[in-house]
Order: structure tokens, then C-alpha cells, then sequence
């Protein structure tokens, strides 16, 4: 199973960001030291307008396979004992061209052998996905890098065994971050709609940037990068 480990680069804590979709744009748990501050942002432009942050973990694929499935997706589901269902296939890059739903199944069966459709779930992720591509330009950049929350609550923070959002994932998901950052306290004062699902992923995101930062994230992928030069993988 494709699974590294990062060389150290950043040393002491900075400030780092995690980032996780919602209904209404994305939600920011800005991290430094133990002290997080929720934040509702409405477009990937203001993700990146975040100021003072030195790495963005963000819970969207950012490098696209052509053709076929992206091995971090396959080695994250199989680390993902009972949650694998939470990595989505990541559509290929020729989906991001349509908003129809027939359509992009239809491109995706054209590029891929054997030929595979997106699901309905992962078509939902289309939009942002596109909005990321188009915003993080080019070159590439290293301090927007692309993460899975599961990955961070079962094989990171540890301790976290049941579904989330359910009342046993949820304490069990409070009960990780306590341990790592005043959770409690960004939840007090979170933006007013915000779910907790997606509060506390985007803090289970600003863990792993901030292991990114530091140089101790682990990532899953074979090394390989996409058309544009953007690496397939996945890190916590």
C-alpha cells in the first residue's frame, strides 16, 4: 500500500487552516497552537484569502486522474476499516467540463477502461472540485494540499470507531480534537448555521495541516501527478 511519511521542513507552531465543504461554501477551522477559530467562507477565493496561514488542508481531491481511479483513493478506503464508504471515487478530470449529470457520465465512461460513471454522491462534488482547480492556478503550490478527515480522526487522533454524526461518533470526535485544541470554545462560537459535522472535520483538517507544517503528516498515493502537475495523494 502506497503510504510516506513527510521529511521535516517547519519547525514550531504557525498558523494553518483546514477546510471542509458545505451547503453554503466551505468551513475554516484556523489553527494556532491550541486556540481555533471557526470561520464560514463563502468561495475558494476567500479559502485562500485567509491571511497568515502557512499551509491549507483542504477535504476536496485536488489531483485528478485522466483516466482511471487515483490510487490514494484505493489506499485510503482500504485503511478505512468500516469507513471506506467515506472516500468517494474521485471523478476524472474531464467530468469538471459539465454540470450535466448524463453528461459527465458519459465522459467518464469514454476515458476510463473499464469504463467507470460517477456516483451521484461524488457528482455533487463536481462544482467545488472544478472551483478548487480553477483557483489554486498554476504552478502548483505546496501549501494547499488535500486531505481526508477519516484519515485524521481513525489512524490520526485515534479513538474514533463509530460513523459521524451519529451520538457516539460525534463524542468520540470531541473527545480527539479536546486533546489537541480548545474544540469546545470554537464550537461556542462558531458562525451561526454552521453543522457540527462539518465543524469538526474542518478541525480534524487544521490537525493535519498543522502536522503538515510541522513535517509529521502521513499521506497515501504512488507519487504520481496529474496533468496539471498536481500530486495524487492523500494526507493526515
Amino acid at each position: 500500500m502506497p503510504r510516506s511519511s513527510q521529511a521535516a521542513w517547519q519547525a514550531g507552531p504557525v498558523a494553518v487552516l483546514g477546510v471542509d465543504g458545505w451547503r453554503l461554501g466551505w468551513v475554516g477551522a484556523l489553527l494556532h497552537g491550541r486556540t481555533v477559530e471557526l470561520l464560514a467562507l463563502g468561495t475558494v477565493d476567500d479559502v485562500l484569502a485567509v491571511p497568515g496561514v502557512e499551509v491549507i488542508a483542504i477535504d476536496m481531491p485536488i489531483g485528478l486522474s485522466e483516466d482511471g481511479v487515483r490510487v490514494c483513493d484505493v489506499a485510503a478506503r482500504e485503511l478505512l476499516t468500516g469507513a471506506a464508504s467515506s472516500v468517494f471515487p474521485t471523478p476524472v478530470r474531464g467530468v469538471l467540463a459539465t454540470d450535466d449529470y448524463a453528461e459527465a457520465r458519459a465522459i467518464s465512461r469514454a476515458a476510463t477502461d473499464p469504463p467507470r460513471a460517477p456516483s451521484a454522491q461524488a457528482f455533487q462534488l463536481v462544482r467545488s472540485i472544478r472551483a478548487l482547480d480553477d483557483a489554486l492556478g498554476d504552478p502548483p503550490t505546496d501549501r494547499v494540499v488535500e486531505v481526508h478527515p477519516e484519515l485524521a480522526f481513525r489512524l490520526g487522533l485515534g479513538g474514533v470507531t463509530d460513523r459521524k454524526g451519529t451520538a457516539r461518533g460525534t463524542v468520540q470526535r470531541l473527545r480527539a480534537l479536546r486533546a489537541v485544541m480548545d474544540v469546545g470554545e470554537a464550537l461556542d462560537a462558531a458562525p451561526v448555521g454552521v453543522p457540527v459535522v462539518d465543524a469538526l472535520d474542518a478541525c480534524a483538517a487544521a490537525w493535519s495541516a498543522q502536522r503538515l507544517a510541522d513535517g509529521r503528516a502521513e499521506c497515501v498515493g504512488d507519487g504520481t501527478t496529474d496533468s496539471r502537475d498536481r500530486p495524487m495523494r492523500i494526507c493526515w
